[in-house]
């Protein structure tokens, strides 16, 4: 069987990239590896363009679970520099979920979109046999604005701050404790604490502070292969080397003692809500402030350097070849 989550960098090259239907000319930025959005050129604007599976956690309440499905695949337009405005959502919901479920969480999501400035303007909803998992859809997000805003995920440059908000494995660490608190063998106080990192997975706003605060060269978020994952490609993508001090990487209550307990190494599962950024040193300490002061931690822990690849504390760092934390998932919801 496959590995589980994203496909690996080989597939993308050899089966996707090769083949993406029309080369049209107001394509300005096209699907790369690493690269979560696209960009088409529209009448000298640019239109930012980004597709993301929708995951509703019932366990997590209807409405959050609406606000929160709609963070994350609102961030990926965000960490373009570019603010999110429209939506379109296709929902394929299990037969069980009643009237009143899709309410609660649609009324979750929609009004986190009219917060977020965000428009929902097309849409598929329905109930179809055979859905089964929280995996109940998708969605597309665009964003409008000027090409000269655009920050991408390979645009840092040496000399550079590097920036992390909230630390690593903070979703994983939310959601195992609140969907299999018993599995976890920790005491009860310690799982709650760990199940306050849901209102971790946020980070359209912060995206957006940072950008506003000037200076930021690149964002990306720590889906997927966790912090890890993406310093690796964020450095690989601009060729140069990322130096970061371990001890200087935020890290919430609760995931350590949850990551030992689920034996992973925190730095390589999926995140969403943080925040990888590089930016200008003469604004790193600025972009920080501005973090800290809605609340969200941030640190600047390394550096920008002329060379490759990303090292901890001297020692490289390579990306995992698959993110642990789909093993775990599936073994827990099979017990």
């Amino acid at each position: 069987m496959s590995d589980l989550g994203k496909i690996d960098a080989e597939t993308f090259r050899d089966v996707i990239y090769p083949n993406l239907g029309a080369n049209r000319e107001d394509v300005a930025v096209g699907p790369r590896h690493g690269v979560d959005f696209g960009v088409l050129d529209i009448g000298e604007r640019a239109v930012v363009v980004a597709t993301d599976p929708i995951s509703i956690l019932p366990e997590l309440g209807w409405r959050r679970a609406g606000r929160l499905a709609l963070e994350i695949v609102l961030t990926d337009v965000a960490v373009s520099g570019i603010a999110p405005t429209h939506l379109a959502v296709n929902l394929t919901l299990p037969p069980s979920w009643s009237d009143d479920n899709l309410e609660a969480l649609w009324t979750g999501l929609a009004d986190h979109a009219d917060r977020l400035g965000v428009s929902i303007v097309s849409g598929h909803t329905a109930r179809y046999p055979g859905i089964d998992s929280s995996w109940v859809g998708g969605a597309t997000v665009l964003g409008v604005g000027d090409h000269d805003d655009i920050v991408r995920p390979d645009g840092a440059a040496p000399g550079d701050d590097i920036v992390v908000t909230t630390g690593p494995a903070a979703e994983v660490t939310g959601l195992l404790a609140t969907l299999y608190p018993e599995q976890l063998g920790l005491p009860p106080e310690t799982v709650a604490t760990a199940q306050e990192r849901v209102a971790d997975i946020a980070a359209v706003a912060d995206a957006r502070t940072a950008f506003e605060t000037d200076g930021v060269t690149a964002m990306h978020d720590a889906t997927e292969g966790g912090i890890a994952g993406g310093l690796v490609e964020m450095a690989s993508g601009a060729g140069v080397r990322f130096d970061i001090e371990a001890d200087a990487m935020p890290l919430a209550p609760g995931v350590a003692t949850v990551c030992e307990a689920i034996e992973v190494d925190p730095w390589t599962v999926t995140s969403a809500g943080t925040l990888l950024c590089t930016v200008e040193s003469s604004h790193g300490e600025a972009v920080v402030d501005a973090l800290d002061d809605r609340g969200t931690p941030a640190a600047v822990v390394g550096t920008v350097t002329d060379g490759e690849g990303v090292f901890v504390d001297g020692e490289r760092r390579s990306a995992p070849e698959s993110d642990p934390s789909w093993s775990v998932f599936e073994r827990f919801s099979g017990a």
